[in-house]
């Protein structure tokens, strides 16, 4: 099946700004595409690593991503999926945390293969330097305040309150959009359901700049549990990437606990097995459910991805 086709299988394809133009570019083409993530913390968590692995299979299907450190939006607050405005950080902390970030995302992508090398950017470098004048004019003259407002991620905050610094996220990441397609070439941006109203206002400046220009938007569905509780957090807390924040044995044991409901879902969106692995599993799961072997498949290949060979077989001997 082709790449967009297998997402869809997967399950890891919410919402697409025009699903025959992307699967026909996807085909023909060797498409450079970007995910952002801003440094909200000193490392990322289960939580990204849709969207990172999304960027994976991307490369592995011949195309070319970068994974984009929000150096500068991280110093803003992104408003999309919060209920009240973000603690602003220190400048320096949010350097520090931008370094950790893009030496974790480098685990995952290939920076050597040939032909389509993966590229890790950073968005303050072309954020920090600019004036307030020119974002004005050059960013903000495209967007009127009343489609601003109809996004769902400032709708969501009126009651309760946005500020200016936070509203005004959305056309920083237009910005990132913009700059990755005149500079990269870059015709697509992936991210999380939550993010389609910012993916869309950097598809509206590019198209606004420049005219008949072609580029898409995908989103990859909120992670959910069945039984209701949050994904990615145990009573312990986040599961983290970090191997001291979260420990190879920690992580290992968050994915071998996993629920009947959800192990064939998580197995489609976190692991590289293919589909006749996948239904092969999904059959054991319903004959023989006591055996967990979903569930030990879906902890072996998470964590020996995210910590290596050598940190799965000490978690399996510890456990």
């Amino acid at each position: 099946m082709d790449l967009l086709a297998e997402l869809q299988w997967r399950g890891l394809v919410n919402q697409t700004t025009d699903e025959d133009g992307l699967r026909k570019l996807l085909n023909e083409e060797r498409v450079t595409l970007y995910c952002g993530f801003d440094p909200t913390a000193d490392s990322l968590h289960i939580g990204h690593l849709a969207g990172i692995l999304t960027m994976r299979r991307f490369q592995q299907a011949g195309h070319r991503p970068i994974a984009l450190v929000g150096g500068a939006t991280g110093l803003i607050g992104d408003p999309s999926g919060k209920k009240s405005e973000r603690t602003l950080n220190a400048k320096e902390t949010v350097e520090a945390w931008s370094a950790r970030i893009k030496e974790q995302l480098g685990r995952f992508l290939d920076f050597e293969a040939d032909g389509n090398p993966a590229k890790i950017k950073n968005n303050y470098d072309w954020i920090g330097p600019l004036d307030v004048i020119t974002f004005l004019r050059d960013v903000g003259k495209h967007f009127s305040v009343n489609y601003m407002m109809a996004k769902e991620s400032v709708q969501s905050r009126i009651e309760t309150g946005i500020s200016f610094t936070e509203f005004s996220y959305m056309m920083l990441q237009a910005y990132d959009f913009l700059r990755l397609y005149e500079t990269e070439g870059c015709r697509l941006q992936i991210g999380g359901s939550d993010q389609w109203g910012n993916i869309t206002a950097g598809l509206e400046l590019i198209r606004k700049t420049k005219g008949e220009a072609r580029a898409f938007g995908l989103t990859i569905p909120l992670v959910t549990k069945a039984d209701g509780t949050k994904f990615g957090k145990t009573e312990s807390g986040t599961i983290w990437l970090d191997k001291e924040k979260t420990s190879p044995y920690e992580f290992y044991q968050f994915w071998i606990n996993t629920d009947d409901r959800d192990v064939i879902r998580y197995l489609k969106y976190f692991t590289f097995l293919s589909k006749e692995e996948i239904e092969a599993l999904e059959q054991e799961l319903r004959e023989a459910p006591e055996k967990r072997a979903a569930q030990k498949t879906l902890a072996e290949e998470v964590t020996k991805l995210v910590h290596g060979e050598e940190a799965l077989r000490q978690a399996i001997r510890i456990s």
